[in-house]
């Protein structure tokens, strides 16, 4: 068997990541690009030798010669390709803030169960190389009952001067607030569902410089957040996510009634009911994770392997919490989970 590939949005994370991680697996071709211009999509395909090039998006999934969808665009578009693909039975995969809104995402996992096709969303990309050894120390109780999750997602600087971002603008990136919803996702795979949030946020430069017309526009999106969720195991936790944080940092932590772990971009420590410190987690070579996304999403489609990071089920919980949070914004309360 063989998967052929069409690319629907050519960015940073599909150049660096989605097209050359296909390119490198047995049986999988990448047959097709179409970008928001025919010279950037031409551009595309001639450094990764594409050999079709489109520059109607609907074109491209129609075509006889692809067989699976891979989905780069801004959140705006996410929506509207996964349902064109998944009704011209293509396979999907779609970029990570599954999609602009709770509504649209519940379509979306719609339109995947009615179909026999595999739907994926890119999952976060948090600690993966230490996930599968702390799920399992989880499972066997070595940690005891979630209490408390400290989550921090700070980065980039404060400076008025540079342009507007596609994610500082709704119409373009929908509800999604910086790395939250992908934030919330990596909590969920440790301590499940929310059960009820509280919100605050700030915005330091309510204008910015579009980049397309050269004319102020109204920023409408928060440079920073802090989110409270009560979980449905009790425990609580903790986010605060912000853009305009130099030389922060992203990391999580988990207190529970016997240990503790604490993970970020370089080390995850760990300490059990007996220790009198945190001490590195030992990770064997063979069950060390890391980025799997290409390939796992090209053994779903061709030997029939269950997505695990990251299913439209899991996309449309993430959605709901960052939807349950826009809602705490906006109406200054704290709301309950499920939302109707």
């Amino acid at each position: 068997m063989s998967l052929r590939i069409g690319i629907v949005g050519a960015g940073a994370n599909t150049r660096l990541r989605h097209i050359p991680g296909f390119q490198k697996i047995k049986g999988v071709e990448v047959v097709a690009v179409c970008n928001r211009s025919r010279e950037s999509g031409q551009k595309v395909a001639d450094e990764f030798k594409i050999p079709q090039v489109f520059t109607d998006w609907k074109e491209l999934v129609h075509h006889k010669d692809v067989d699976a969808v891979c989905v780069g665009t801004w959140p705006y578009l996410h929506c509207p390709i996964v349902l064109e693909s998944l009704a011209a039975g293509k396979h999907v995969l779609t970029e990570a803030r599954m999609a602009m809104n709770l509504a649209e995402a519940r379509q979306m996992f719609t339109a995947a169960q009615k179909s026999d096709k595999v739907a994926m969303v890119v999952p976060a990309p948090f600690w993966l190389e230490s996930e599968a050894v702390l799920l399992e120390k989880l499972r066997e109780g070595f940690f005891g009952d979630l209490l408390e999750i400290q989550v921090r997602g700070l980065g980039g600087q404060y400076n008025p001067e540079v342009p507007l971002h596609w994610r500082q603008r709704r119409d373009l990136s929908g509800i999604n607030i910086m790395t939250l919803g992908i934030l919330n996702e990596t909590v969920r795979r440790y301590a499940g569902h929310d059960r009820s949030v509280v919100a605050q946020s700030g915005l330091f430069t309510p204008q910015r410089q579009d980049p397309e017309s050269g004319q102020l526009r109204q920023v409408d999106v928060p440079e920073s957040i802090g989110v409270v969720s009560r979980l449905e195991g009790g425990a609580t936790a903790v986010y605060h996510v912000s853009s305009v944080a130099r030389f922060g940092d992203s990391s999580m932590e988990v207190y529970g009634t016997k240990g503790t772990f604490k993970v970020s971009s370089d080390q995850c420590l760990v300490a059990g009911a007996g220790d009198q410190a945190l001490k590195p987690l030992e990770i064997p070579t063979a069950r060390r994770g890391g980025w799997r996304v290409e390939e796992e999403f090209a053994q779903a489609v061709l030997e029939g392997k269950p997505v695990t990071h990251t299913s439209f089920e899991d996309g449309v919980k993430y959605m709901e919490f960052t939807e349950a949070v826009n809602l705490s914004l906006r109406e200054g309360r704290k709301v309950e989970l499920p939302l109707a």
